[in-house]
């Protein structure tokens, strides 16, 4: 490697459309729900794959799984966790 040679760039932003390196690491899909290979995930322990997020992305993305989160409706003991697929 010379003295001009360029540092390699990072992960880009998993959100669709996105070119900026993705420097935040989630395990938030792009639609907002956790992700596990061939079955749900019910919690962040379960949800092992992992997206990379620029921090406009990520900000917004936060910021709508809240909303979801915090809506008043009927949720009981069997109401699937809002970040579940």
């Amino acid at each position: 490697m010379g003295d001009d040679a360029q540092p390699e760039a990072g992960p880009r932003c998993d959100y669709p459309g996105c070119d900026i390196e993705g420097e935040i690491v989630s395990r938030l899909s792009p639609d907002g729900y956790l992700v596990a290979t061939g079955k749900k995930a019910y919690s962040f322990r379960e949800a092992y794959r992992r997206f990379h997020y620029c921090k406009r992305h990520h900000d917004e993305l936060m910021t709508n799984v809240w909303s979801r989160v915090t809506e008043r409706s009927d949720k009981d003991d069997s109401h699937v966790a809002p970040t579940a697929i």
